[in-house]
């Protein structure tokens, strides 16, 4: 079992020499997510004009489709891993999964307003997106030393944030400059993921350098994943905290409502919310491997806890700066540190499955926290609905607290022997 002799209660120590840059593979990954995340997100941010405004969709229509594909999305994930995990071909099906997003906007500038050939290219995108992304995680964990996987994770999602931000405006640009031509955002989009395939092909590795990466043909491991204590543990937490997660979209209604704004700033909303992220995940990742990261995840909790507070007062200025900064932190202090603190609790060889049963538990449990919320406000309205889920983040805050291993994986992580 690793000593916290360093005052880290859950990461390991730095071993003599170790280096402190980032893993060239570590930051290859995020320049292939930067890329395909502005090729995702321009087709995001103009695809419910196109199809409710440009194609006529009800709203009710566009939601069925968006929901059950978000919905299979956290279950490919599953199918995924395991496909990684299966030959240690980690990079091969990820690059099928960026491979398939990217040509589901080709399949968006053919389909010629279909609604079949529409919903088969949503799918397409979605399937890409879940089975690639449990083995790209699964490649930046082996990527770099065990010590250091917080800060390796907050560059990953800070460049990730940074295509989320760059690909509306882009898709904007586009439309501007083509007097809103759906089909150059699509074609414009379809290239931009087709060069993030490429950049993944070129400049990540096949294998991870350090030692703790599978051997090439490694099965995974005979043991399931859900047998190890500490694994468990972390699951059970993060299902737990995800089913009081109401969505970030109730959040912006919120605010929306509590100012009396008009709906269309409704779409800058999520762009405060992701700058923060994006200044904060380097450094909260950073800080994560040095004081401890089950208490960067539980403090990123709190952050969220706060924003509830925040909307049970009166909403002002101040409030909407305040949510989104708290919002912007959650993200930055528990994505990329989840998987940081799960990963080492994982055999190399099986460490993309366990991610993906890792982030489809929680996926699903907050697919379930924002129904439950949903259904609450509609019932008691707004405020007694957000006091409940208020309360029952705390309630989940003090269980995880007990439930999240306090120190850190034994060496179940370590490379195999040949």
């Amino acid at each position: 079992m690793y000593l916290a002799a360093n005052g880290r209660p859950d990461a390991p120590p730095r071993p003599p020499g170790a280096r402190r840059r980032v893993p060239a593979a570590v930051l290859a990954l995020g320049a292939v997510s930067l890329v395909t995340d502005v090729s995702s997100e321009m087709v995001t941010a103009v695809l419910p004009l196109y199809l409710v405004l440009g194609l006529g969709l009800t709203p009710l229509q566009f939601g069925f489709l968006d929901g059950m594909f978000n919905g299979a999305t956290a279950l490919v994930r599953l199918l995924g891993g395991r496909l990684a995990d299966r030959r240690g071909h980690h990079k091969r099906v990820a690059g099928a999964g960026y491979l398939l997003s990217a040509l589901s906007r080709l399949g968006l500038l053919l389909a010629g307003g279909a609604p079949g050939a529409i919903a088969a290219a949503l799918a397409a995108d979605r399937l890409g997106k879940g089975i690639r992304t449990a083995p790209r995680d699964a490649l930046i964990s082996l990527s770099g030393p065990p010590e250091s996987l917080g800060r390796s994770f907050g560059v990953h999602r800070a460049m990730d944030t940074t295509g989320a931000l760059l690909g509306p405006l882009a898709a904007f640009a586009v439309l501007w400059a083509t007097a809103d031509a759906y089909d150059a955002v699509f074609a414009v989009s379809f290239c931009t993921g087709l060069l993030g395939v490429l950049l993944l092909v070129v400049y990540v590795p096949a294998t991870p350098g350090p030692a703790a990466a599978p051997r090439a043909g490694a099965r995974p491991p005979r043991r399931p994943v859900l047998r190890d204590p500490a694994f468990r543990r972390v699951l059970y937490a993060s299902a737990l905290l995800g089913t009081t997660t109401i969505g970030d979209a109730f959040l912006y209604l919120l605010l929306l409502r509590g100012l009396d704004l008009p709906p269309t700033l409704f779409t800058l909303l999520p762009l405060g919310a992701a700058a923060v992220y994006l200044l904060l995940a380097v450094p909260a990742g950073r800080i994560a491997d040095r004081t401890g990261r089950r208490g960067a995840f539980l403090l990123g909790h709190c952050a969220l806890l706060g924003a509830y507070a925040l909307l049970l007062a009166p909403v002002s200025a101040p409030t909407v700066a305040g949510v989104l900064t708290l919002l912007g932190f959650f993200y930055a202090a528990t994505d990329g540190v989840l998987m940081a603190l799960a990963a080492p609790a994982l055999p190399a060889a099986g460490r993309a499955g366990g991610l993906a049963v890792l982030q489809t538990g929680q996926a699903l449990a907050r697919l379930l926290g924002a129904a439950g919320f949903g259904a609450a406000w509609t019932l008691w309205g707004q405020r007694p609905a957000l006091w409940a889920a208020a309360l029952a983040l705390a309630g989940a805050l003090a269980a995880a607290s007990r439930i999240l291993p306090a120190t850190p994986p034994n060496s179940s992580a370590a490379p195999e022997v040949p």
